[in-house]
């Protein structure tokens, strides 16, 4: 009866127009923007850069926010979320230590799912829920435990129209041979399973899978663990589901990466841009097996648990605008390890799911460090905000070109930076590419500066509204600039 149900599922998503395999926005000749905002970190709106390019911007270390340093927590916690609810920001983890024989023992009596929260996401605190006892106590931060979930317990704040107060958060956790179970709370600590049939159950799910609801394709996206065999070799990869009511799942889709080298993809942390929802931003971890920076001698002089120094990895970058395709322009990495060989151990350096507003000019992402090791912890790191990626022009100038586009609104926000002797002037074309009488490049008031909210004008004013809903293109002239975001707005 449940797979009858779900095939029902997948013929219901496909008449509302939200096939499995399609992005939204795929094939349209002409970009339909409205009036939301689009980043740069996709080809989406450029049909041409001369002298300009797209450049990845990697976050700069700040400080530790939180140190799993409780009993039941330790030096195998993991699969870390940052949830930001209206003014505070929520935290939850898997705790799981070490045992005497220095190895990880995976079961429902030894994991637990912990939750910290913050004002600012910055300083978190370990709040006493007594919801379990643990180790023969009740003052703890655990919110989940004896249960197959808390491998790796992964909740989403619901922000599908109409969801009911009761099932504001959701979440899913879940091993191979559970599948994917869903779980359900009103104030995001005390949960409740969904129903007795699993969710999705085709899927290795030894990983952090997720799951949020999709403004854009109109139905909840799950996205988690699978393998993927390329030229004979194995590979952990993801796939993603979709459902209408997060209990019928459609069947797993395997992502295409493009024509890029296979890497394996342990944590995919694919979540919508909170400025701009219709664009998933992946920073995921890129595991590195089998090589090694770290020795035996350095290994145990770090206090690294078993066996957990014979790899490496880092967090690398990619996006998705729905569908089954990411784009991974970027190969480089993203968060590199960086100095010190703590770092440089097997599983370290992977990141939180989440990217939250942590200021007016600045956004967060969190990853762990010194994993299996005792001062293992999570590190805050620091963005500008929209700032994944930017049209970079040096100081000899270069040039963007968009796509035909059609917007709504009276003036044009750009998120943009220069230096000093650099700045971007806008001209607007029609379709064709004529130049539209009164937005050319000559008469473009040229910007200078740095801010997130500058708005661009002509000698006639910033007003656009004259060419509204009609398809126009942007031209970007730049000088030693970064272009980082567009919006149309009143």
């Amino acid at each position: 009866m449940w797979r009858h149900r779900s095939w029902l599922l997948i013929i219901v998503i496909a008449g509302a127009g939200i096939a499995q395999g399609g992005s939204h926005y795929s094939d349209n000749p002409v970009c339909e923007l409205g009036s939301r905002r689009e980043l740069f970190v996709d080809d989406y709106l450029i049909e041409r850069l001369d002298g300009a390019k797209r450049i990845l911007h990697a976050p700069r270390p700040a400080e530790t926010v939180l140190i799993f340093d409780r009993p039941y927590e330790g030096v195998f916690s993991a699969y870390i979320t940052v949830i930001k609810d209206g003014s505070l920001y929520r935290l939850y983890y898997r705790g799981l230590n070490a045992t005497q024989d220095g190895t990880a023992h995976h079961s429902i009596e030894t994991q637990v799912t912990c939750y910290a929260e913050s004002r600012d996401g910055i300083h978190f605190t370990k709040p006493d829920i007594e919801l379990y006892e643990v180790q023969g106590s009740w003052k703890n931060n655990v919110i989940l435990a004896k249960h197959v979930a808390c491998a790796n317990f992964c909740p989403f704040l619901d922000t599908r129209p109409g969801v009911e107060p009761e099932k504001r958060f959701k979440a899913i956790g879940g091993k191979h041979h559970t599948g994917l179970l869903g779980f359900v709370s009103k104030d995001g600590i005390h949960w409740r399973e969904t129903a007795q049939n699993p969710l999705i159950t085709e899927g290795a799910f030894d990983s952090q899978n997720l799951a949020f609801w999709s403004e854009s394709e109109r139905c909840y996206v799950a996205y988690f663990r699978t393998s993927k065999k390329v030229r004979g070799k194995g590979y952990r990869w993801i796939c993603r589901s979709k459902s209408l009511d997060f209990v019928h799942w459609s069947e797993p889709v395997e992502m295409d990466m493009g024509q890029v080298p296979a890497e394996h993809y342990y944590t995919n942390q694919t979540h919508p841009y909170f400025r701009a929802p219709h664009i998933y931003i992946s920073i995921f971890a890129r595991f590195m097996p089998g090589r090694r920076v770290v020795t035996p001698v350095q290994a145990k002089q770090l206090g690294v648990v078993g066996d957990y120094w014979e790899d490496c990895s880092d967090a690398a970058f990619m996006t998705s605008r729905g569908g089954n395709r990411y784009d991974r322009t970027f190969m480089e990495s993203f968060i590199r390890p960086g100095p010190g060989l703590g770092n440089w151990v097997s599983r370290t350096n992977y990141p939180a799911c989440g990217v939250v507003p942590t200021g007016s000019r600045e956004m967060s992402c969190y990853v762990q460090r010194h994993y299996t090791q005792p001062d293992h912890h999570l590190q805050r790191m620091i963005l500008r905000t929209d700032g994944f990626v930017s049209v970079n022009a040096p100081y000899e100038g270069g040039e963007l070109l968009t796509k035909p586009l059609i917007f709504h609104g009276r003036r044009l926000e750009i998120n943009y930076a220069t230096s000093a002797a650099g700045g971007i002037r806008v001209e607007i074309q029609d379709a064709s590419k004529e130049v539209l009488p009164g937005y050319s490049l000559a008469q473009s008031r040229e910007l200078i500066g740095d801010t997130i909210n500058g708005a661009a004008s002509w000698d006639s004013g910033p007003d656009v509204s004259p060419l509204t809903g009609r398809p126009v293109r942007l031209r970007f002239v730049l000088k030693d600039a970064d272009l980082y975001s567009i919006r149309f707005h009143d």
